[in-house]
């Protein structure tokens, strides 16, 4: 038996067998153009460790399985926060402590904690 190689690999439809390629575009189809979304920024805890960059915070992290100290607090000014970590710096001490959020509790702040992002006219 033989078969038509352009219609078998599905080069001008589904194929023979109705198989389906999902990154290819068949001839004639006409390609979906992704549709713009407004830019929202979603409350991750990165973001408002970001807003409250300079500020004093206790972070309070809880690391499993770890014989030596299962639960530790650590104080200090936030330098800087990233997707998947905190950067403390402890003004009495000069260290700077880099922590990965994964083992984040919670955290407390003295003062009010910002909230409102820098653009959306401030909406929460």
């Amino acid at each position: 038996m033989t078969m038509n190689p352009s219609y078998s690999m599905g080069q001008y439809g589904t194929g023979q067998y109705g198989g389906y390629y999902p990154n290819v575009q068949y001839y004639g189809q006409q390609q979906a153009q992704p549709q713009a979304r407004p830019r929202v920024e979603e409350s991750y805890i990165e973001n408002i460790f970001r807003l409250n960059r300079g500020k004093p915070t206790t972070v309070y992290m809880t690391f499993e399985n770890n014989k030596e100290w299962n639960a530790k607090i650590f104080k200090g000014i936030i330098e800087a926060a990233g997707r998947d970590h905190l950067i403390l710096s402890d003004p009495n001490t000069g260290k700077r402590y880099l922590l990965p959020l994964i083992y984040l509790d919670f955290a407390t702040f003295e003062g009010e904690i910002e909230y409102e992002y820098p653009f959306n006219n401030g909406a929460q």
